[in-house]
């Protein structure tokens, strides 16, 4: 069966990561999706390497890393789209598509007639996705934003990291250009929608996705602690702000996390730990118990649990219910029996010849399984043929408008 969003086409004149999240989730739930990139350069990321994807003995290709991570399934056209004529591509590839992702500055768009208003002129039910740091409207519309200021300027970091009192204590950025990623997976929602409303009204809209909305939405409990009672919460490291003991923990032979989340947890773990006396104790009775006495556990559990090595407390805190996990590398993700088992991993050919590693779509369906037809695409290398098969463009045009520079129909890859 084909994927859920077959049938659909999308136009993407987005580049970095938050709208090539969006549009390579949408590519693999069945869209097609047309990738206008930049002649002679393409997106940004396609150089923020090394690691580079590598030929068979150890050839670096002109891919990065980054740019495979984000771009799977798509077909890459490389447009001019400051020209007149690369800009009238465009348009009269929307007019064939069902949604527009784009992620430039506010307004400028407009510049090149590509932006909501215009395209409305030419498809009038089109849904335009725009993504920008701070959003269409408001006193820091022109501003660029990219994901470590947004973490910084939206509160991720004041909680993330060790506290001051601590050594190595201060802000911290998540490991993973996070709100980029949150911002692709918000939108992914937000287009679908109206794909399902203009399938009951017949009206396409323009959705305005901003980094710093998706920073502040997904502080989640954080903005609760805030918000009930007007304290700003302050960074715990690896503790949690409003359950213990929920943390790392010091083993003999490295650390694991402990995550209870409840009373009858906490019993358990006790219990399975030889620290029976702990669950009756006045003082940790409770979760309340345990926040209000958190500077007085911690040490206790510290002291009995750097006892034991991480396999040891896994081996004997799993099998009772008590949440808990050892912190892996990735070499140790990537070999895990579950991991392994869910099929987290995929391997797709490369136009350069060479064999892509990829990491699977993590959404399982019993009926529309995810299919995995194109790997990221070479800059350019599908330019041609959706000029022809979707413009009815003749070769003769096509080689007039790449020996002007007007579009960019790929190279063969050096090296």
């Amino acid at each position: 069966m084909a994927g859920p969003l077959a049938g659909y086409r999308v136009l993407d004149l987005s580049r970095i990561l938050a709208g090539p999240w969006l549009a390579q989730l949408l590519s693999d739930l069945g869209a097609e999706v047309w990738k206008i990139e930049r002649p002679g350069t393409g997106d940004d990321t396609r150089q923020w390497g090394p690691p580079f994807l590598r030929k068979d003995g150890g050839i670096d290709t002109t891919e990065s890393a980054y740019f495979l991570s984000a771009n799977r399934g798509k077909h890459s056209i490389c447009v001019d789209i400051s020209t007149d004529e690369g800009s009238a591509i465009v348009r009269a590839l929307a007019q064939q598509a069902d949604l527009v992702i784009e992620n430039y500055k506010v307004g400028d768009m407009a510049r090149y007639g590509l932006d909501y208003e215009a395209l409305k002129r030419v498809k009038p039910d089109i849904i335009y996705c725009s993504i920008t740091g701070y959003g269409q409207t408001g006193p820091m519309k022109d501003v660029a934003g990219y994901d470590m200021a947004i973490q910084a300027i939206g509160g991720l970091m004041s909680i993330t990291g060790e506290s001051d009192d601590k050594p190595g204590g201060g802000p911290q950025k998540v490991g993973v250009p996070i709100v980029d990623i949150l911002t692709g997976m918000y939108s992914a929602a937000g287009v679908i929608s109206a794909l399902l409303h203009r399938e009951r009204t017949g009206e396409g809209q323009h959705i305005d996705m901003a980094l710093l909305d998706v920073q502040v939405a997904v502080l989640a409990n954080q903005n609760l602690n805030f918000l009930t009672t007007g304290t700003p919460p302050k960074r715990f490291g690896n503790a949690h702000p409003n359950i213990v003991p929920y943390q790392v923990f010091r083993t003999s032979d490295g650390s694991f996390v402990l995550a209870v989340g409840n009373d009858q947890q906490f019993r358990k773990f006790c219990a399975a730990t030889g620290l029976s006396g702990l669950a009756t104790d006045s003082r940790f009775v409770t979760n309340t118990d345990r926040l209000k006495n958190r500077d007085q556990l911690i040490p206790l559990l510290d002291a009995h649990l750097i006892q034991q090595t991480t396999q040891h407390w896994i081996s004997i805190l799993e099998p009772v219910g008590v949440p808990c996990a050892p912190i892996n590398r990735l070499d140790q993700v990537f070999a895990h029996p579950q991991v392994i088992h869910r099929e987290m991993q995929v391997n797709l050919p490369h136009s350069s010849g060479t064999t892509a590693p990829l990491v699977a779509n993590p959404i399982k369906f019993s009926g529309t399984k995810i299919e995995y037809a194109k790997g990221p695409p070479r800059r350019g290398e599908d330019t041609a043929n959706i000029l022809k098969s979707i413009l009815k463009y003749d070769s003769a045009a096509i080689q007039d408008l790449s020996e002007r520079r007007i579009i960019d129909i790929g190279r063969p890859e050096v090296g």
